[in-house]
């Protein structure tokens, strides 16, 4: 089968469709089970992963919040289930949503929504694929494509009918490799700042919310790393340890520790920006879509946005007041030479002058706090809940300034490794998409995709 290729070639490729590559590999595309095949009753605490199109990100699936079903399930829906190589695609809603089923996703479930590709053996290169369909003449293609005007939905025929580039399986493979190369260096950072994120999280909960320091003493350590629970080296835990009060009072606080309203600790900035004022400038773009795709702004001129922002200061936090119980807490970092705004539905806020930065991340990352923030919200709609901000600002929160400072001098440069590595991670990422279109059409080859790697 041949087609017309999405982009002009340098190399006398074959150009046929996603669908004839599929099949002549032994492979298919289809859709994930209906409604009337799995139900919302059948979903589980601890079983077989369901993968929905919330799940799948940029060009990865994650397992944060998904859904989850019992294996007597997964054996009867079992040729839903995806393997190593395969490509899931959001049917409805964000069409462009897709990712590479990897090693550590086999055996999960192609989920309602979503539609599964896979490739079979010896035609094409999964990867190779993966990278052919973020092109964005490939992405542009789906969106034109899918049916819907409210809600764009795709379905086996039009996703099998995708123009698709097929060089020879060398190519595929150098082509793969090279891009692949980036992708490995963007995940290594990406799962360095999980752990730092975690670093950041556990020590805050150990010392505000589970009292460790303190407890460890009424147990009756008395060593200075004991204390700290051996989280840091003796030089430093000697300096730590006297902050803490060596009991609790009858309050359940550590003696001496008080809490105090949120709005102590941070304000909140409410500036506004009406961008449609500034036709032609170019702005920096916190939004909710942006956090959710790559936690990134986007650069939109002002004719562009048509509804009020609020403008982001230096050294501010975002925090989302939409469903709380999603974790959307964004530092911002700026992306060029532009005004940073964000959302109204992110409240923005400044540490006060006692606070800093990387505490206050850590304190609405907690979970205490988030179940707070939840307890807040109105609206009957479960995927509308607010918080509202007067509320919130009047949350008691427990951060003693001694230990506040302490936190921060520990957890201060945890932030701005990560920084630097989203930092990083947007170079790599414009560098990828720089050479995919080139690889793509033929019109470089690895070894000069190579010396720019």
């Amino acid at each position: 089968m041949s087609a017309e290729a999405l982009f002009p070639l340098k190399q006398n490729w074959e150009v046929t469709t996603l669908g004839d590559v599929a099949v002549r590999g032994g492979g298919s595309i289809q859709t994930g089970p209906f409604g009337s095949q799995l139900h919302a009753s059948d979903y589980v605490d601890q079983g077989i992963p369901s993968i929905m199109p919330q799940n799948i990100t940029t060009d990865r699936i994650s397992a944060e919040g998904i859904a989850r079903i019992t294996e007597q399930d997964a054996n009867r829906l079992s040729k839903y289930r995806v393997r190593k190589g395969d490509i899931v695609y959001s049917r409805r809603g964000d069409v462009e949503r897709r990712a590479l089923v990897r090693q550590e996703n086999d055996g999960w479930l192609c989920g309602t929504g979503c539609l599964k590709v896979s490739f079979g053996y010896g035609v094409v290169v999964p990867e190779y694929a993966a990278f052919y369909l973020s092109h964005p003449a490939s992405k542009a293609w789906v969106v034109q494509h899918a049916v819907g005007a409210t809600m764009p939905n795709l379905n086996t025929s039009i996703l099998s009918a995708l123009p698709f580039v097929l060089p020879p399986i060398e190519i595929q493979e150098d082509i793969a490799a090279a891009l692949s190369t980036l992708e490995d260096k963007i995940e290594l950072n990406r799962q360095m700042n999980e752990t730092l994120e975690e670093m950041a999280r556990a020590l805050f909960r150990d010392w505000f919310v589970d009292f460790g320091p303190t407890r460890r003493q009424m147990e009756g350590a008395t060593d200075p790393a004991v204390i700290m629970g051996q989280a840091f080296p003796p030089e430093k835990a000697a300096t730590l340890a006297p902050l803490f009060p060596v009991e609790l009072g009858d309050d359940g606080l550590p003696v001496g520790w008080e809490e105090r309203p949120l709005s102590s600790v941070v304000e909140q900035q409410k500036q506004s920006v009406k961008p449609d004022q500034y036709l032609h400038e170019v702005f920096e773009h916190f939004s909710l879509p942006a956090f959710d795709k790559a936690k990134w702004p986007t650069l939109e001129k002002g004719s562009e946005i048509k509804s009020n922002k609020t403008s982001v200061p230096p050294n501010a936090l975002l925090v989302s007041k939409l469903n709380p119980r999603i974790e959307r807490v964004w530092v911002p970092q700026s992306a060029g030479q532009h005004r940073l705004i964000c959302s109204t539905e992110f409240l923005c806020f400044k540490p006060s002058s006692d606070l800093g930065l990387a505490t206050v991340e850590a304190l609405f990352r907690s979970d205490k706090m988030r179940e707070k923030m939840a307890s807040m919200v109105t609206g009957t709609s479960n995927s509308h809940q607010r918080v509202p901000p007067k509320v919130l600002m009047q949350a008691d929160v427990l951060l003693p300034e001694d230990c506040g400072a302490a936190f921060e001098a520990v957890a201060l440069p945890l932030l701005q490794k990560r920084q630097a590595n989203e930092q990083e991670n947007q170079t790599l990422a414009a560098l990828r998409d720089l050479l995919l279109p080139k690889l793509m059409s033929g019109e470089i080859r690895l070894k000069d995709a190579e010396a720019l790697v």
